[in-house]
Parts: structure tokens; sequence; C-alpha cells
């Protein structure tokens, strides 16, 4: 019969002629058999990367070979438009793709069992490279997705054997139907073991991190020798629409390329020190710098990837070994004192490195080996046990999360993670300002309204900061007290309003005379510049 392939035909008993089958119930069952066989390759790897580790998994290691490769300009836009869910979006996707990918062999199997299964490989392979492949990776990171790719082969194998059309005794073809109910069968045990052994997995990666998380809560942070000043009583306006002075740890921003946020055990945790110009190489751990001399201070962080008027800079205080100190002690001279290395190379667990510049972090500022934030120990979120925080520096030069080594090289010698991503290796931060009341579009009443924001300068300072509306002359605004010049500065202007459409920009001038730019200039390489506005109709 023209336009009907072979495994279309079928010969009844009566003529021995072939007959079309009913293909349309066929087809949509290969394809679900490839999403069960999907489900099968995910839930036993998870199962497996609880006995490995949570980061093996294949859906963290492909995405974080995905982030590793993500161009800067693609990066960027993945932080504006998804912020924090960033993460989220991207694994989202890979899990879109996998399901299509799977459907796609679960067709094929049905037509050639060993054709689809042996596809099903090309998933462990994919999986098992880039958890191996990743900086933190080994060895035994395979084995999630190899094992998981296994046990697939095996499922696809045995529900496209079920969707092989039956011989027919009278005519040696086939008689055009399948093994329905012996597929049912096959699928739902399929799905119920892959259940099981997804939520198996999931128990046993809560396990520990509830285990982790307990270890946790039983750290007393000791007082610090140096605490910071009580906040002026004026450093926060409390004006509607403008954030608190401190931020709360659960509104404190997160940018990283951790798919699963590490959950380090601070019993076991080790610090090196080591490197170019270390003569007195140092392992610390956790209870070693409990003892020692804690400082606390009032320090504002500020995201390279900020936009202007962005949300990615939050206010802290912070509790922790002074950085300098522990350098010191290991024989480390900053370069105008001699010393051979001028960069530290921060090396977090997951493989992340940071390089900062060793004058700056020695020059006197309080650049912290942090280990507690607004009272408590670090959150896990935040780099629990253990993190560095340098005041005027952007975090991706200075901010490591989930420290463990910090090796003294040099800029010539080595490029840190960002910077081989077209990113500056030294990069202060830059003179900023938001408006943060009234937002974007708001309809404010005619009259006096409150235009409020934050400004900050690391390191240096806020002297000034100016709004003007609808590009006519810079009015002063009102300055909150200043807690250092590490923090931000709150600031008001009350606007005597008229009705209508009314542009809104502010500026700020730090402490050493520079006056924020206009001229807008993205993140890339060493972050964004410009003035922030705001549009609002005045009724």
């Amino acid at each position: 019969m023209a336009g009907v392939s072979e495994d279309q035909k079928v010969s009844t008993p009566e003529a021995g002629r072939p007959v079309r089958t009913p293909r349309p119930v066929r087809a949509p069952l290969a394809a679900l058999s490839g999403l069960i066989t999907g489900l099968s390759a995910l839930a036993v790897a998870e199962l497996v990367a609880a006995a490995v580790r949570p980061e093996a998994g294949p859906v963290t290691a492909v995405g974080g070979a995905v982030v590793d490769r993500t161009p800067p300009w693609l990066k960027d836009f993945a932080v504006r438009n998804f912020g924090t869910n960033d993460k989220l979006v991207l694994q989202l996707g890979i899990l879109a793709l996998l399901a299509v990918f799977a459907m796609a062999v679960g067709v094929v199997a049905a037509r050639h069992r060993l054709v689809g299964s042996a596809a099903v490989l090309v998933f462990g392979v994919v999986g098992a490279v880039a958890a191996v492949g990743r900086p933190d990776g080994s060895p035994s990171d395979a084995w999630p997705s190899a094992v998981g790719a296994l046990v697939a082969c095996g499922v696809l194998y045995l529900l496209a054997g079920r969707l092989a059309f039956r011989p027919s005794p009278a005519a040696g073809g086939t008689d055009g139907s399948f093994d329905r109910r012996g597929f049912v069968i096959a699928a739902t045990a399929a799905v119920a073991a892959s259940a099981g052994a997804g939520g198996l997995g999931r128990r046993l990666n809560a396990s520990g991190a509830a285990e982790i998380a307990a270890t946790r809560e039983d750290i007393v942070l000791p007082a610090p020798a140096s605490p910071a000043r009580p906040v002026p009583a004026g450093a926060d306006l409390r004006i509607r629409g403008l954030g608190p002075f401190t931020t709360p740890n659960k509104d404190f921003y997160r940018v990283d390329t951790a798919l699963v946020v590490p959950r380090i055990d601070a019993t076991s945790w080790r610090l090196k020190i080591h490197g170019k110009g270390v003569s007195r190489p140092l392992t610390v751990s956790f209870d070693d710098l409990l003892q020692r001399e804690l400082i606390e201070r009032d320090i504002t962080l500020t995201c390279v990837s900020n936009e202007v008027g962005g949300p990615y800079v939050g206010n802290a205080r912070w509790i922790g070994v002074r950085l300098a100190d522990l350098l010191r002690e290991a024989g480390v001279r900053p370069p105008s004192k001699g010393g051979p290395a001028d960069q530290i190379v921060a090396r977090s667990v997951d493989g992340m490195t940071i390089g900062s510049p060793v004058e700056t972090v020695m020059d006197g500022r309080d650049a912290l080996l942090a280990l507690g934030m607004n009272g408590e120990p670090l959150p896990f979120d935040h780099g629990f046990p253990a993190r560095m925080l340098v005041p005027g520096l952007y975090g991706y030069v200075s901010a490591c999360k989930w420290l463990q080594d910090l090796e003294l090289t040099t800029f010539a010698d080595y490029d840190a993670y960002w910077v081989k991503r077209s990113w500056s290796p030294r990069a202060p931060i830059k003179t900023q300002s938001r408006i943060d009341t009234p937002r974007p579009f708001a309809s404010p009443r005619a009259g006096a309204v409150q235009v409020a924001g934050v400004a900050w300068a690391q390191h240096r300072g806020i002297a000034r900061v100016e709004v003007r509306v609808d590009g006519g002359a810079w009015q002063t605004a009102r300055l909150a007290a200043e807690d250092t010049h590490d923090t931000w500065r709150q600031w008001m202007w009350e606007w005597p309003a008229t009705s209508g459409s009314h542009t809104l920009e502010v500026r700020a001038t730090d402490r050493d005379g520079s006056t924020q730019t206009d001229q807008r200039v993205g993140t890339v390489p060493n972050g964004a510049t410009g003035r922030h506005s705001v549009v609002v109709a005045v009724t």
C-alpha cells in the first residue's frame, strides 16, 4: 500500500492484505515512555547523589556547566530580568529540554529499542562529563549520572518492548496490537519505583542538611573584642517606602553561581593560607577563628551586576577576624612593603575563585574573614561558615562565600573566575544613589512629597545628595546621619509637587569630591554608571 511504512502494515486473516494500524494510540504512549524514562534517570541519580554529594546530580552539574559558559551579557540579562530566581529559571529550562529529549527518545525506541535505549546513554555522558568537569568536580561525581542513565536504559527497553506490535500467526506480519496491559503495569511500576527512589534521595539529602543546620544552630558567637558602635539615631529616616538602614538577613540580596547552596559542617571545616610570599603557611579551623580577636563592623555590600537603581546592595552588621591579621601571621607583606604577591585568590568549596588586591586588604580598612551576620552565624545562603568582605570593592573581587582556601599569587600569574569572563581584575565600588520612593509610575498627590532613597560610596563616604525635577536645577537633599564611610547613607528631599507627569533624578557626591556621572554604562566590565531617575504622575 502506497504511503504506508512497514510497521504500519498488518495482515487480516480473512484477506491477507495490509491495513493501516491505529498509530495515534501508540505514538503518545511512546512519548510517555520516554518521559517515564527521564523521570527514572533523574530519580535514581538523585538517590546516588545523596551518597556522593548533592552537587553531583545531573541537573545541578549541567546547570553549573551552563553557568560557567554563560557570556557576561547573558548573565547580566538573567540577573536583570529574573533576579535571584535566575537559577530556578535555568533549572526549569534544563528540565524542559530534558523532557523534549526524553519524549523523542521514547518515540525512537518504539521502532528501534536498542537505538532508543542507547540514546539514553547520551544523558549519562553529558551529566557525568559536566559533573566531573566542574571546578570542584571529582571522578566520583560521575556516578549519579552514570547509574541514572543505566537504570533508565533498562526502563526504556522494557517499556518499548511492551509497545512492540504482536506478530500475526496467519501471515507472518503483525496483527496491529501491542501489550497495553503489560505497558500500563510496567509504566506504573517504573513511576512508583522512580518516585520512591527520588523521595528517598531527597529525604537523605534533607537529613544531611538538617544535621549540618543543627551544628550551625549550636554555635554561639563570642562577644567581639572590638564591637561596632551603635547605629546613630538619625541614620534610619524611617520613611514609608524606604527600606531599613540594616538589611535583614532574609532580605539581603544573593547573587552567585551555586545552584545548590553548599552545606558545610563547621566542625570539620578548615581554611588554608599559602602561596607566594607566605613564610608560615596556616591551616585554621572554625573554632580557631572563634578563639581569636573578633571585630564587629557595619559594612554595605554591592554586587557588580547591580544596574543603576538596582536592588543588589545591602547593609549588615558583620562579625569576624581581621583578614590582614591572618595574612601577617602567615608572613605576608603587601607589595608596598616588598611583598612578592599582589593578589589573594580566595577559593570556595564550590570551586569559585575570587581575586582581591593584597595592598587593599592590608591597607588598614576593615577587611574581614566574616563568621557572623546581624547577630547570628552566617546564613548558609551568605557563606557559612566563613566568607570574605573587603569594604570598597565589588563582591566579585572581594566577597568569596563558603571559603576554604586563600592563595597568595599575582594578577599576572592567575585570572580568577570572573576575570576569565571579561570582567576587570580590579573593581572599586563606584559612587551611586537610588530613589526608593516614590516608585516609578507612582501617582502621588500634589503638594509636599517626600522623595527619598540611599546613596553609597564605600570606604569614601557620601558627602552630598542632590535631586532635580524635569532637568531643572539641582536641589540639595537632607542626609541621614552617617554610620561609617563603609555604609550606605539614606537621604530625603521634600518636593513641592505640582500636577502632571514629572521625572525625578538623583546624583551623589562622595567625600573625595567625585560626583556621580550622568554617562550610562552597563555593568561589564567593572560596574554600572549613570544617574537613577523615576517618572511619576502627580494628581
